[in-house]
This record gives C-alpha cells, sequence and structure tokens, in this order.
C-alpha cells in the first residue's frame, strides 16, 4: 500500500513530497511537475502507455507530457540522499534463461562423468582389495590341492561345472577312491538362474565293450595317471553329449572345512529322509565317516526337520542312503545340500572376510576353475542362485531297467536318448 493511497508509484510519492518541501525554490519546469503530481494523486490525470491526443488535454497538461520522459530519468538530491528515478517500462528478458540451459546441462554431464569415473575407481580398489584377501586365504593353506588335467569344452549356454565328491579318507590314494556324487551345475545362463543335474553312480556305462558303473569312470581314470575328472568329462560327453569347461573336486575332509569356514555359523537344511522298513522315521542314525578311528566309523543321529548344520554333520546328511530310497534318495539329498550352500551364501565376493575364506576353500579344492572366473563371476552366479536352484535327477525315479555290471553288481540302465533330448530341454547342451 502507498503513503497516499492514491494512483501514484513509490517513486512518484518521493518526487511529490521533495517538491512540497522546496515549493519556494522550483523553477518552471519543477513547477509544472508538481502541478502534474498533483492532478494524478486527485485523480484528474489518468496515466496510460499510450498519450491521448493532443485536443482532449488541458493546454498546460500538454506540455508537461511532452516532457515525462525527461522527468522519469531525472535522480534529484533530497535529505537522505539520491532520489530513484521513475521507473522506465524495461523489456521481458524471456531469452535469459535459455541461454543458461546448456551450461546448466555441461555441469550436470560433468558431474555424472565423474560420479561414472569414482564408481569404476571404486569397482577396480574393491576387486583388487578382494583379490589380495583371496590371495591371502591360499597362502594360507599349507598342504595344497594339485589339479588334474582336464580338456574342458565351453557349452552353448552358460558354464558347466563338473562338481565330484569322493569318498577319499585320510591315508587313502585318490586311485583308491569312488565318486559318491557325480553332478554338472551350469551357470552365467541366459535364463538367470542355477540349473544343477545329478547322475545316479550306478548308471551303467559301455566301456570297452562291457558294463561297468559310472563312478568306476573316476576309480580308472585315477589309476591311468590321475585322469579321473577328465575321464568322467570323457564319458559323460560320449553318453550324454554334454560339454563341461570346469570341474571342482573335494573329499570328506575338504567339504567339511570349507563349509565351517564360509558357514560359520552353519547351514540351515529342512532335514528329510524316506522311511525305513516302510516306517516313517523322525531321526537316523547316520556314519560318521570323518570320526572313524582304527577302522571304526561311529554313527551320529540326526532328527527330520529344520536345523543349523555345520561342516560334518552336513557331509553325513548327504552321503546317507540306508532309507528306503537308497541311492534315490542320497542323491535327493545331496541336491538339497548344494542349493543350499548355493542359495544361503553371503556373497563372498562382497565380504574381506569371506574372500579370505574362498580363497582357503580354493587352494584346498582339486579344480581347474581360475581364480579371475570367482572373481568376475562369483557374484552373479550367487545372484542367480537367489532365484532359485532348477535341480534335475538323471534318471528319474523309477525310469529305468535293474541289470549287473561286468562284477556282478546291481546297476540301472537308462534310455541315453531320451536324458540327452532332456539335457537340451534344461539348456546344457
Amino acid at each position: 500500500m502507498t503513503r497516499y493511497e492514491s494512483n501514484l508509484t513509490h517513486h512518484e510519492e518521493l518526487r511529490l513530497d521533495y517538491l512540497r518541501k522546496n515549493i519556494h525554490y522550483l523553477n518552471d519546469r519543477e513547477q509544472r511537475e508538481l502541478a502534474y503530481l498533483e492532478r494524478k494523486l486527485t485523480g484528474d490525470v489518468v496515466r496510460s502507455s499510450r498519450p491521448a491526443p493532443r485536443r482532449s488535454r488541458p493546454v498546460e497538461l500538454e506540455d508537461w507530457a511532452e516532457e515525462a520522459e525527461d522527468f522519469r530519468d531525472l535522480e534529484l538530491e533530497s535529505e537522505e540522499g539520491i532520489l530513484p528515478a521513475y521507473p522506465r517500462q524495461q523489456k521481458k528478458k524471456s531469452k535469459a534463461r535459455p541461454i543458461k540451459q546448456p551450461k546448466i546441462r555441461k555441469k550436470k554431464k560433468g558431474r555424472i562423468k565423474r560420479f561414472i569415473m569414482l564408481l569404476l575407481l571404486g569397482v577396480v580398489l574393491l576387486l583388487g582389495a578382494l583379490g589380495f584377501m583371496f590371495v591371502k586365504g591360499m597362502n594360507g593353506v599349507e598342504t595344497k590341492a594339485t589339479p588334474e588335467t582336464f580338456n574342458g569344452q565351453a557349452a552353448k549356454n552358460g558354464v558347466n561345472i563338473l562338481i565330484l565328491g569322493t569318498d577319499g579318507r585320510a591315508g587313502e590314494t585318490s586311485d583308491m577312491t569312488r565318486t559318491d556324487s557325480i553332478m554338472v551345475l551350469n551357470v552365467n545362463n541366459k535364463d538367470k538362474k542355477a540349473k544343477l543335474v545329478s547322475f545316479m553312480r550306478d548308471t551303467l556305462i559301455d566301456m570297452d565293450g562291457a558294463d561297468y558303473k559310472l563312478n568306476l569312470a573316476y576309480t580308472f581314470g585315477e589309476q591311468n595317471g590321475h585322469k579321473g575328472a577328465e575321464n568322467i568329462r570323457e564319458v559323460l560327453k560320449d553318453n550324454f553329449d554334454i560339454d563341461i569347461q570346469y570341474y571342482a573336486m573335494v573329499d570328506f575332509s575338504t567339504f567339511a572345512t570349507a563349509i565351517d569356514t564360509l558357514f560359520p555359523e552353519g547351514v540351515t537344511i529342512d532335514a528329510k529322509f524316506g522311511t525305513v522298513n516302510g516306517q516313517q522315521v523322525s531321526s537316523v542314525d547316520v556314519p560318521d565317516d570323518l570320526h572313524m578311528e582304527n577302522g571304526l566309523v561311529p554313527n551320529q543321529t540326526i532328527p527330520v526337520g529344520v536345523q543349523q548344520m555345520n561342516g560334518a554333520t552336513l557331509l553325513n546328511y548327504a552321503r546317507f542312503r540306508k532309507d528306503d530310497e537308497s541311492d534315490y534318495g542320497r542323491t535327493k539329498r545331496q541336491q538339497q545340500v548344494i542349493a543350499a550352500i548355493l542359495t544361503q551364501a553371503k556373497n563372498p565376493l562382497k565380504l574381506f572376510a569371506g574372500a579370505e575364506a574362498l580363497g582357503k576353500v580354493y587352494a584346498l579344492t582339486s579344480t581347474n576353475i581360475p581364480q579371475r572366473f570367482l572373481i568376475t563371476n562369483g557374484p552373479f552366479i550367487l545372484l542367480d542362485a537367489k532365484n532359485g536352484v532348477e535341480q534335475t535327477t538323471i534318471p528319474a525315479f523309477g525310469d529305468w531297467i535293474d541289470e549287473y555290471d561286468i562284477y556282478g553288481g546291481l546297476g540301472i540302465k537308462i534310455d541315453f536318448e531320451k536324458y540327452q533330448k532332456r539335457l537340451s530341454e534344461l539348456g546344457l547342451r
């Protein structure tokens, strides 16, 4: 609100005050200006952007209108200093903002570029630190496992890894052991999920014109220049037409140590057993091979239900086959254990302590998996496993014919063409 409650602007009010205070000292021009402002104050003058025709104005107002522009530019001194000039109608600066926008965009692009560079630098430093801890874990193991000859072949979809669990015990050489479990883990595939296929060890395979059980392929390979994993790879290629790039082989002790190292609090398992002699069970007594003394193997009681298992207990659970499902039940439990390990892993490659533990496990495991594969692909494998692990057993339960192997032992005969097609449907071929 203005001082005079009139049509005068703030600057005109100041000017009017000044002229009134100095009325006795005004020249002719200032007197005309005072008269104009007085008329405007009382409403006798209405300002417009375009002056009305001269014939519609009082004569003395015509003269003042001609000098109005001069009064707008006038700055006079008052008791308080310089009076502000009458405001001019300023041009709109509508183009000011668009001119500045390109500079803002450049700044934003610069910030994004710096952020990306810092992020990449952080990733490099993190991988370097994890690699250091991984190597530290490896060097902390005195007796390291020796990789075997393995002529791996890349698969069309993802990476196939042969996982072998042997029944090796302390004091035994590799040519005295057999494979309890034969699995192929498919990772980094197009489906973004881990796939696990178990091959039953009693499957009859034609080797040199005779029927042998599949698990003997490992034993024969170990006896022929420690090529057990390679011999299993060749047999699976010949009979199931599946390409395998890497292998990982663990014995009893290595498995238990690996679990206790990576899972200090244990692995959560919902223990399940088939019927025993046709009766449901609430617990079973399983052989505790790791604590064998003087040739005697003690038993460990494992209850049915959800529980935390350490390395030794998890091993005993996975190896049990004295229920009515026999080897098929053991195969299911082995798949359950591998799936639990993959889905419950706290991404060891993102934690320094986990990277060191993984290095220790790597040193204890006979494998041809490159270290760089674990560092660069490990997180993605675990992320895929979070989506679930698709499990398949070959052959399916009951989908076989009982036959005897060359030694008179009971084995199972299967349709290889049928399961080649099944593996192709799963995306492993």
